[in-house]
């Protein structure tokens, strides 16, 4: 099969938004039976949740991933070591998750798909966003950089080492510029509301990339959940457009949800046809394996307003 011809081919992508310890065997059956081509995970599977982690890691679907700062809870901060439930000196929870992702953890790398001619590059990994540069001793001691600056030029190098020209990035919060509301897809629905709480390293990199003329169909993250803090009145906006590239929050938390009698769970579903997302939809599985709700967020050329 030639490249052109996988670019046609209609590729299903399954987005797996914050899970803060919300997953559960059939997570990994649902994945299959929705007959995805590759799953993406934004990250904060928990507190350093390491047996969340092993359960996706051993998941036998294409898949890449991403950490959150909860997983990096315990380690990232003085407020958080002060906390740890176990001896950091005899395990270190944030390497064994590591560990066990392999080259599944795209965090300032990449992972190329030949069977889908894509590559899926990763932003920051352990991001708390914003900003400011936050927990310098973490990022100095794990990863060797000290900057915004630093952080960019990592992105930048996994980016340039694609193999494929459709790259798609995949982080735990998403970039600046998408916002500055409270409702926005980044935007800081705590007091005092209001501002942009993307990460400005994962823009540069992004604005980098196109300039050398990779294309980006999808840009994906979470961290920002979808329920705001300051208002029931309506929902965070999970999708922004710009310059042909869709920009998802997948963050529907919680994800797995008490419906009635029955039990659900959310995924996003993007379906990239010819190297451009044709449409984005939140749905929810139930215990039996079927959709119950679907709700399309985004289909070209028309954008779906999300009521109030």
């Amino acid at each position: 099969m030639t490249s052109q011809s996988k670019q046609d081919e209609t590729t299903v992508i399954a987005v797996v938004g914050d899970i803060h310890d919300q997953w559960e065997a059939a997570d990994g059956i649902i994945l299959q039976k929705l007959g995805i081509d590759l799953a993406l995970f934004v990250g904060d599977y928990g507190n350093e949740s390491v047996d969340v982690v092993k359960a996706i890691a051993d998941l036998d679907i294409p898949k890449a991933a991403v950490f959150g700062n909860h997983d990096a809870w315990y380690t990232a901060t003085a407020w958080g070591r002060q906390k740890c439930p176990y001896d950091r000196k005899k395990e270190d929870w944030v390497q064994e998750q590591i560990d066990l992702l392999g080259e599944a953890h795209v965090g300032y790398g990449k992972l190329d798909f030949p069977k889908l001619n894509l590559t899926v590059v990763g932003s920051r990994p352990f991001t708390w966003g914003g900003s400011s540069w936050k927990n310098e001793d973490f990022y100095q001691e794990r990863f060797g950089v000290a900057s915004f600056e630093e952080s960019t030029a990592r992105i930048i190098a996994a980016a340039r080492s694609a193999t494929y020209d459709t790259v798609i990035f995949l982080g735990h919060n998403g970039p600046s510029g998408l916002g500055d509301c409270p409702e926005d897809p980044c935007g800081k629905d705590w007091q005092p509301l209001g501002g942009d709480f993307g990460d400005p390293d994962l823009t540069e990199a992004i604005a980098q990339t196109r300039a050398a003329g990779k294309q980006i169909p999808l840009v994906t993250f979470g961290h920002m959940h979808h329920k705001l803090r300051h208002t029931q009145k309506y929902l965070r906006k999970p999708v922004h457009i710009a310059r042909e590239t869709v920009y998802l929050n997948a963050a529907s938390v919680p994800r797995i949800v008490e419906n009635g009698s029955d039990r659900q769970r959310n995924f996003s579903l993007v379906y990239l046809q010819s190297g451009i997302v044709s449409q984005v939809s939140l749905v929810w599985v139930d215990r039996d394996y079927q959709i119950a709700s679907e709700q399309i967020l985004y289909q070209q050329q028309s954008q779906l307003v999300q009521p109030a």
